[in-house]
């Protein structure tokens, strides 16, 4: 039986860098992984670029995890995006910010951020095990015991860092979930994030294909829509209606309905629904200008170009594809003559441009989910060191805990921060 220091279970981004501190602080250290290689996730995250953090403070990346983000304020005071950055940099990975805030390397290859991490790793002096999964973990007196499809390992302390349920071509399968249930834990059900949605509107999914870089995304039920609503409202004075969710972004339309970070940002509200068929997607193209001052525009469009084509003349700032849908939708002739549309056909066309609603199917899963939404219970875990407060000498870190952020590099940082608070407080 073979008897180490720690054990930390897990390869991807959070086990990797766990591994790393917990070795160069002098601990002796098993890293084991069940897949044949190290870092799967990571080279496949961002399109296979990796996006490594988001160039924002601790204070930003708090905030973009929300209500639980306050459980990041120690980890990220060990490892916040800066010191990851410089961390990366003196192994040779120099970064660029993009214009959304991203942070990727320069090469843009995933693989240079994984290799990086690896090659640290072996400096480090930590044992590495692959292809070696494993089967159970028990508490025995002071020490784990933790049983693989090869052999039984002893140790006196274990890091989980096994990632959730996304992306289970990588590996990550959901598997600890059941040895921390076992151990005592509480486990928040697991669900997907970062996932894009489905829909039968025909008229979306024809648009599969169609790209555009700033769409305003929220999230309603079917019967509470801004436009379902509107009625409403002008009969009896009452609140203005509020979306379950709402952001912006980059938008594409799908075969099966629609993706883009946009999207994959409220994805996490669509799965946490057990009747997602009853939640709708309000559209709008233009999120910069508001639909009085589109109204307007369109209006004087028709009066000073009222030879033009509408579906040449209209909206020229998104995809012709897109304007030809909407004024399907709408009911609008695509080769009417701006002069000979009615203002009824143009403040409907309008609100498709502004409040286009759109019925959800459902979501596409955690076969295409970037991340884990639910994990261990935060409240069962010490912030200050991700020791579990139910049992002695384990962490947690990483996507197996209830903590799952916005796109945009948040969740990597969370897994590094986490790993390296642990890996530090060993």
């Amino acid at each position: 039986m073979m008897q180490v220091e720690v054990l930390v279970i897990g390869g991807g981004a959070a086990g990797l860098l766990a591994a790393i501190r917990t070795a160069e602080r002098g601990r002796g250290t098993l890293l084991i992984e069940k897949t044949p290689r190290l870092g799967t996730k990571i080279l496949m995250s961002g399109g296979t670029r990796c996006n490594i953090t988001q160039a924002t403070d601790e204070r930003g990346i708090v905030r973009a995890f929300g209500r639980p983000g306050p459980f990041l304020h120690s980890a990220l005071a060990a490892l916040g995006p800066d010191a990851l950055l410089e961390l990366f940099h003196a192994e040779g990975v120099a970064t660029k910010v993009e214009e959304t805030g991203k942070i990727f390397p320069n090469s843009d290859s995933a693989s240079d951020v994984r290799d990086a991490l690896q090659r640290r790793l072996h400096r480090s002096g930590c044992t590495v095990a692959l292809n070696e999964p494993v089967v159970g973990i028990e508490r025995l007196d002071e020490r784990f015991q933790v049983v693989t499809n090869t052999r039984t390992i002893q140790a006196e302390k274990v890091v989980i860092a096994t990632g959730g349920k996304s992306y289970p071509g990588s590996g990550t399968s959901g598997d600890a979930y059941a040895w921390l249930t076992a151990l005592g834990h509480r486990v928040v059900p697991p669900r997907p994030a970062l996932t894009p949605l489905t829909t039968n509107a025909v008229w979306v999914t024809q648009l599969s294909g169609v790209t555009i870089a700033d769409v305003g995304v929220s999230l309603w039920p079917t019967d509470r829509t801004p436009m379902s609503t509107e009625l409403a409202q002008t009969k009896a004075r009452s609140k203005k209606p509020r979306p379950m969710a709402e952001t912006r972004g980059s938008f594409l339309f799908t075969h099966f309905g629609m993706s883009g970070p946009a999207v994959l940002d409220i994805s996490r509200y669509v799965t946490e629904s057990s009747v997602p068929h009853t939640l709708a997607v309000h559209l709008d193209f233009l999120p910069s200008h508001r639909q009085a001052a589109v109204e307007t525009e369109l209006n004087e469009l028709c009066n000073c170009e009222g030879r033009e084509v509408v579906s040449h003349a209209i909206f020229r700032a998104l995809p012709r594809r897109l304007v030809v849908a909407l004024l399907q939708q709408c009911g609008i002739d695509e080769q009417l003559r701006l002069a000979e549309l009615p203002r009824g056909a143009r403040a409907k066309l309008v609100a498709s441009v502004k409040q286009s609603t759109v019925p959800l199917s459902g979501a596409r899963g955690f076969a295409k989910a970037e991340v884990t939404a639910g994990g261990v219970a935060l409240d069962e875990v010490d912030s200050r060191t991700m020791q579990s407060k139910i049992v002695p000498n384990l962490f947690l870190v990483g996507e197996v805990l209830d903590l799952d952020g916005p796109i945009g590099g948040y969740n990597f940082q969370a897994a590094f921060s986490t790993a390296w608070l642990a890996g530090s407080s060993l």
